[in-house]
């Protein structure tokens, strides 16, 4: 648990900084809004790992963007992603009671609401980028913008959650099922690496080193959550497990056996590290992400 251990003063670092600024950017309105504000702030604040927004900052430090502005970067992928979460876990999609450990949106305020705060948390991440506090250029504001929105659509998350819904339907083999954990996992992933490079004005041979490293990590990430589904403690997950059993999903555990998807997990982990020649101490962090990715247990 070497890496774990590394990494916990920075995962604490990113839930802290990130849920101050979330504090600060979600104030209760007095007026018939303030139940939609309450359950977007149930819905960012606290809980989760926030490894998208760490990855962001470790990408934008590899190239001394400042910290402040990072961290918008890293507040609208965060946005996102749990936006993603609160539509995910509707009776429509997922049908899930338990996020992070606590009751889903919707149980806690009603199926209407919960749509609303993800549409709303949505939108927010794009004024985030968009706002010239983000970084000064409008061209690099640009940039953030449509590739988080490709991220995030249909050839993206949106895509890949569309597959994961036809994958109750029919069986996939591993080349559809990894295409499918590419775009709902691995497409926000890759943005919030590659942000890093946009943030620093830096050329396409940087850019292909990090989206590689992001695509080998984001495929290893979502092997560790099917072993996690499979093997991992739902009280200790702070969510519901093995649901895509149950459903009939094929997953890399189905496919490949528990030990060869370990294997695989590791391969993908050290590829990603890979990537990383080049860099100094500078990518430390983000070495250091790659292994906790199979070491979590949640």
């Amino acid at each position: 648990m070497q890496a774990s251990l590394h990494l916990k003063p920075a995962l604490e670092a990113i839930s802290e900084a990130v849920d101050a600024r979330f504090d600060r950017l979600f104030p209760l309105p007095e007026d018939p809004r303030r139940r939609l504000y309450e359950a977007m702030r149930y819905a960012v604040i606290g809980g989760g790992k926030r490894m998208r927004p760490l990855l962001v900052v470790a990408a934008c430090d590899l190239f001394n963007v400042d910290r402040e502005r990072a961290l918008r970067v890293a507040l609208a992928i965060e946005l996102v992603h749990v936006y993603s979460l609160v539509h995910d876990d509707l009776p429509c999609m997922d049908d899930d009671d338990l996020r992070r450990g606590k009751p889903t949106v919707h149980k806690v305020w009603d199926e209407a609401i919960a749509v609303l705060t993800g549409d709303s948390l949505f939108a927010v991440a794009f004024e985030v980028l968009a706002d010239d506090a983000t970084h000064e250029d409008p061209f690099v504001r640009s940039e953030l913008v449509l590739e988080l929105a490709r991220a995030s659509g249909p050839a993206g998350m949106a895509g890949g959650q569309m597959m994961d819904l036809e994958a109750e339907h029919t069986t996939f083999d591993l080349p559809t099922t990894t295409r499918l954990q590419q775009l709902k996992t691995g497409a926000l992933i890759g943005f919030a690496v590659e942000s890093g490079a946009i943030m620093g004005k830096v050329g396409p041979q940087t850019r292909l080193k990090l989206k590689g490293y992001a695509r080998d990590l984001g495929l290893a990430f979502q092997i560790a959550d099917d072993l996690l589904d499979v093997e991992g403690d739902a009280e200790t997950a702070g969510k519901a497990l093995r649901k895509d059993e149950g459903r009939g999903k094929s997953t890399f555990v189905s496919l490949l056996g528990v030990e060869r998807a370990r294997r695989q997990a590791a391969m993908l982990i050290d590829q990603a590290i890979d990537h990383l020649q080049g860099f100094g101490p500078e990518a430390d962090l983000l070495r250091a992400i790659a292994r906790f990715a199979i070491e979590r247990d949640r």
